[in-house]
């Protein structure tokens, strides 16, 4: 089993969900030979609470993970522990998004270097490269997979993570940070065949070589992209303009007598700069050209499958943890239970 999560991917964003603009041929082939659920909703908008209802099949009030910080309780069935018990294997290429309460195992006498909190650090999956998406400068620590690969590949700088793949580089030499929106339009320093998206799909891909066919196994990939920072490599960064940008759902009524709440998540800079137009035409076009990265690099990954001949035996589900609001209803980010928030693509194939 090939499970697949986007991070922060709305339903609207590819091409068999309806969108005019954006090419995403390998999908929408995916979804054209299995079944496209138009109708599927996550059940919060952070991704580690969303993943967590993901990962064990219950509401953010009965697993108890209200943020991303927030830990399984260690006795919390999830996905990857009903794998096991069917004697099959489960790992995970990227995100999770789970934590552990290191007080609490050892308080239950649970040894903090065994399989269970292993599992437990990545929301039940055995992590096979575990890439949590954020590396920047203070959070910079030795041993993150994706940084070694790109020393190895001759990136030479402390943290590549932020100083290669999220910054721009111009020809007079003056830097600017993935983070900040404005910048979005700028090719990131990283060569595209050496991207976070590539990586973890050649990941993935040894993963599946490494099997020997004596065993069952359910592999979690789970792609940071087109989560924030949005910042491209070259080609991607101008694969799409501001007139493949669809217009905001908002409607000014919606600013009166609003709720102090949304009123909260309205007033954030990132709500403020998606609300204004020619801002969300200079951004929105990144984020549809990691869309398309990611569209390709799952077609790559498709096409192992076939020439290899694993398709017929490999059940494919792909979705996303949550959406993003992209300026509907005056808002950025997700926070929020908006349809744009949280409808996700789902689209299950194979046997």
């Amino acid at each position: 089993m090939l499970f697949i999560m986007c991070d922060q991917l709305r339903f609207d964003y590819l091409g068999c969900t309806g969108h005019p603009h954006i090419r995403t041929p390998n999908i929408d082939a995916l979804a054209a030979r299995g079944m496209l659920f138009e109708n599927a909703f996550c059940n919060a908008a952070l991704c580690g609470t969303s993943r967590a209802s993901y990962y064990t099949g219950r509401y953010m009030s009965s697993h108890g993970v209200m943020a991303n910080d927030d830990p399984l309780r260690p006795d919390e069935m999830t996905l990857g522990d009903y794998i096991r018990d069917l004697g099959s294997e489960a790992y995970v290429v990227g995100k999770s998004e789970g934590r552990i309460n290191p007080e609490s195992l050892t308080r239950l006498g649970i040894p903090l270097d065994s399989d269970v909190v292993l599992n437990r650090k990545d929301n039940g999956f055995t992590p096979w490269e575990h890439f949590g998406g954020l590396y920047p400068d203070p959070l910079y620590r030795e041993g993150i997979g994706y940084n070694d690969y790109l020393k190895d590949k001759g990136y030479t700088a402390h943290n590549p993570w932020e100083s290669v793949s999220n910054t721009s580089t111009s020809a007079t030499g003056e830097k600017s940070s993935g983070w900040l929106l404005r910048n979005a339009d700028k090719a990131s320093d990283i060569k595209a065949e050496h991207s976070e998206t590539v990586f973890l799909t050649d990941r993935a891909i040894q993963f599946i070589e490494s099997r020997d066919g004596s065993k069952p196994w359910c592999l979690h990939l789970s792609y940071f992209k087109p989560h924030w920072p949005l910042i491209a490599p070259t080609p991607y960064n101008t694969a799409y303009s501001a007139d493949d940008v669809l217009p905001a759902n908002k409607h000014e009524s919606e600013l009166q007598d609003d709720h102090p709440a949304y009123k909260l998540f309205r007033d954030f800079e990132y709500s403020k700069t998606y609300s204004d137009d020619e801002k969300r035409a200079h951004i929105i076009p990144t984020y549809m050209g990691l869309i398309e990265e990611l569209d390709d690099q799952i077609g790559r990954l498709l096409t192992y499958l076939d020439e290899n001949n694993l398709t017929e035996n490999t059940l494919i589900a792909l979705t996303s943890d949550h959406g993003d609001y992209l300026g509907d209803h005056w808002l950025g980010e997700k926070d929020l239970f908006h349809e744009p928030s949280i409808r996700v693509p789902l689209i299950i194939s194979g046997s």
